[in-house]
């Protein structure tokens, strides 16, 4: 069974989880077999390795960490792989991990970022029709 474990990296204001609580809540209504969790880096709950040994408890063995960061900053390349390896320790080969790129980086992400920018903006004449 696979799990889909989303990291985001948290903040004190719990409003600021709103977006990546919805797209929580979409994936689930959208695949509500799939094993899914999402985790914090710091200030909120839960960690990733609380929510990731909740995915192996549901019997997740292979489990994609999706960094919900807009690049792959300090935190992906310093924080996550260390996190991850304690986890690979811990539950051995039974797991399967697989940590993704950041979500900013993926081309359909960036594009709904561009065109969501450019929605603010009135059409212009050269715009291509």
């Amino acid at each position: 069974m696979d799990g889909l474990l989303l990291f985001a990296h948290g903040a004190r204001d719990p409003e600021w989880a709103k977006p990546f609580k919805e797209v929580a809540r979409r994936i689930a209504l959208s695949r509500p077999q799939l094993g899914l969790r999402l985790a914090y880096l710091e200030f909120m709950q839960p960690e990733l390795a609380v929510a990731a040994r909740e995915l192996v408890a549901l019997g997740c063995q292979r489990i994609h960490i999706v960094p919900m960061f807009l690049g792959t900053g300090g935190h992906v390349r310093r924080d996550i792989p260390p996190l991850l390896e304690r986890l690979r320790e811990e539950c051995g080969p039974a797991v399967e991990w697989h940590l993704h790129p950041a979500l900013g980086e993926q081309e359909a992400v960036v594009q709904a970022m561009t065109e969501s920018s450019l929605a603010w903006l009135a059409p212009s004449a050269d715009a291509p029709t």
